[in-house]
């Protein structure tokens, strides 16, 4: 029975293995093309580059550096905005009772139902109409500024998106807490923003870091978004701008592929740092507390 058990465990370790090499050939095969001229591409395809062309990394990098940091600006604000405003909402609807609660959560989770898609015309009329306010600052009138075009039309958007799924999980993984530390914090006298900031919060750090990932990797790929909203190539995100780079260089694959290649680093720090958070996150729901 027990050498059954081996066996069997051996064979699930050897495919785990052999679908680890198969998931990751695409991914080496890119950094290894990224450094051949199509010279070598197309006559050596399946031999390692010589010389290696770490020059095109450099272009890449000074064609793509300013859309990653772009993107990384507007991926933080984004995640931020929706961590704050789901985690607010996800706790109201697991801790407070109030009339039409029930119907009010499942009205937000039927936008899941909605392929965004549809809402792409609408979204984009209602963004182009709005402004950002006029405001004073160092005694001088500032504004009103235009939506359309800034980073706003991506930021505000985004977190908008982002709240269905963000109150689904916070909703979850707030209802899962047991009862009575929370009846403890009012017993002394903790007030609601008390509660939902000291206990409730330092709770949730796995699900708030699932939630960020998913976020971060919806706007790092989002790619028809900003191409509708943003015109400005100084304000543009990766998606769009990698696209670009690659038309610039489709004659030469090397530039391209190493684009790609840096492109990738962010979301493998990402999930690098952030895999536990992710995984304790997932599986958060499972138990009961």
């Amino acid at each position: 029975m027990r050498n059954r058990q081996m066996q069997t465990q051996a064979v699930l370790i050897t495919a785990l293995i052999l679908l680890l090499i198969l998931s990751m050939v695409p991914f080496v095969m890119m950094l290894v093309l990224s450094l051949k001229s199509n010279a070598q591409i197309f006559t050596h395809f399946w031999e390692p580059p010589k010389p290696a062309r770490w020059d095109f990394y450099l272009k890449a990098y000074n064609a793509l550096g300013g859309y990653i940091a772009n993107t990384a600006y507007v991926a933080i604000l984004t995640v931020i905005g929706v961590l704050a405003l789901a985690s607010l909402a996800g706790y109201t609807f697991a801790r407070h009772r109030f009339p039409g609660r029930e119907l009010l959560y499942y009205g937000i989770l039927s936008l899941l139902m909605i392929p965004g898609i549809l809402t792409l015309i609408p979204t984009f009329m209602l963004v182009k109409e709005m402004q950002l306010p006029a405001f004073v600052f160092a005694g001088r009138a500032w504004g009103p500024f235009a939506l359309i075009n800034t980073r706003w039309a991506l930021i505000l958007p985004y977190i908008a998106g982002g709240q269905v799924f963000g109150i689904l999980l916070c909703r979850g993984f707030f209802q899962s807490l047991p009862e009575e530390l929370f009846e403890a914090a009012r017993l002394d006298g903790a007030s609601e923003w008390d509660i939902y900031r000291r206990i409730a919060l330092p709770l949730s750090h796995p699900i708030l870091a699932t939630i960020a990932i998913m976020t971060s990797l919806s706007v790092y790929n989002d790619y028809i978004w900003p191409l509708i909203v943003i015109s400005d190539n100084a304000i543009q995100t990766f998606s769009v701008g990698v696209t670009k780079f690659a038309g610039e260089f489709n004659l030469d694959y090397g530039p391209t592929l190493a684009g790609y290649v840096l492109g990738s680093i962010p979301l493998l720090l990402l999930f690098a740092f952030g895999m536990r958070y992710f995984i304790q996150g997932i599986t958060s729901g499972a138990l009961k507390g």
